[in-house]
């Protein structure tokens, strides 16, 4: 039987400093709203901070694993899990919850949290301000919760991170290769001592403005200077695809096999006579940040980006690498594309599993069905 509650009933929820210290490249984290993406701690998005930062803001709170770390400005609905063995400060517009785990599954809040529903009750209570979204902290201690029991609490998080586990070794391995395959074209760059300028190899050419309103929900991935943002129901490109960021995280630079629909922050890259393969590893180890033009919004200039030097391949060495890669290429293709269908089995089965319109043994069923072993639940 189901049990309602207010948040206060089930943790302790702390906010962030209202200020920001001085940044370090190494040292102990300083946690930023961009490190939460969806439902995991991107550690390499934080900050760092010095020993001495360290202890003053950690003074009122110090995160520790399985603390449930929030946004309550901007970014609303993000929200990951604190793990373990890491020693890291609150940063700015954050919160945590420190659950009480007689009474919740921390696992359990995170997917609660990501639920349909409570995206639904965060939006609610959302103030639309001139300059930023935010949730009212203080108010959110008696934001109502309700809470199955703790074992089917721990068997319905138990599916779900089964599923973002796969997910998360998937990733390990696309990155391992990515790496694999950067090395072995830097390799090539190294050794040619001709250069030309990226102008002569690529045209960049600007993404087109599609504001949220105007999206139709679809098949077709809407691709900002941050990466996927949405979904529409037709493209810009149908064929592989470079973005590259245009404004804002600027230089960040994304390979689509599918249909999408880059933005007005993006450009996207289409090759004079390289494969675009060895385009995209190209345009990786080059460092676009220090073209940022705009005080206000950072930007990339295009006249300044095609100035850029870089080694002039031949067409031969270029599809001689290429053709060494493929073995990379089609993993990558294989288990992005097997992430994709392990992301759309999680996102139904949450709000199914929240709402009690499924129970655990069809969830486990259906993760069975896209290759995450069933576990054995007592119901």
């Amino acid at each position: 039987m189901s049990k309602e509650y207010v948040l206060r009933d089930i943790g302790e929820i702390y906010d962030g400093p209202h200020a920001t210290p001085k940044r370090q490249t190494e040292g102990k984290y300083f946690l930023n709203i961009s490190s939460l993406d969806n439902g995991r701690l991107q550690l390499r998005k934080s900050d760092h901070i010095s020993d001495i930062d360290y202890e003053k803001w950690t003074r009122r709170i110090t995160p520790q694993a399985n603390d449930l770390l929030f946004s309550y400005e901007t970014r609303l609905g993000e929200a990951a899990l604190m793990p373990g063995g890491i020693k890291a400060a609150l940063g700015r517009r954050m919160a945590l919850l420190r659950p009480d785990t007689s009474k919740v599954d921390p696992d359990f809040l995170l997917y609660k949290w990501l639920s349909p529903q409570w995206q639904a009750l965060i939006s609610e209570r959302t103030l639309h301000g001139a300059t930023v979204n935010r949730i009212p902290i203080r108010d959110i201690p008696d934001w109502p919760i309700t809470l199955p029991p703790l074992s089917q609490q721990n068997a319905i998080a138990s599916i779900l991170r089964s599923l973002d586990d796969k997910i998360a070794g998937n990733d390990k391995i696309i990155s391992c290769s990515s790496s694999l395959s950067e090395l072995a074209v830097k390799k090539i760059l190294v050794e040619t001592e001709k250069t030309t300028t990226l102008g002569e190899e690529v045209i960049l050419n600007y993404g087109k403005s599609l504001p949220v309103k105007s999206r139709i929900q679809g098949n077709v991935v809407v691709v900002g200077s941050g990466g996927i943002i949405g979904t529409h129901n037709e493209a810009l490109l149908n064929t592989p695809s470079i973005i590259i960021g245009r404004k804002g995280s600027i230089g960040t630079i994304y390979w689509l096999d599918k249909p999408s629909f880059p933005i007005d922050t993006t450009f996207w890259v289409k090759s004079k006579r390289l494969p675009l393969e060895f385009v995209f590893y190209l345009l990786k180890t080059i460092d676009f940040s220090g073209l940022n033009t705009d005080s206000a919004v950072p930007g990339l200039n295009r006249n300044h980006a095609y100035d850029i030097k870089v080694p002039s391949v031949t067409d031969k060495q270029a599809k001689s690498v290429i053709e060494r890669l493929q073995v990379f290429t089609r993993m990558i293709s294989t288990l992005q594309q097997e992430n994709q269908t392990l992301a759309r089995t999680r996102d139904e089965l949450l709000p199914l599993l929240m709402s009690g319109k499924i129970t655990v043994r069809d969830a486990e069923e259906a993760s069975a069905e896209v290759g995450v072993d069933k576990h054995e639940v007592k119901e």
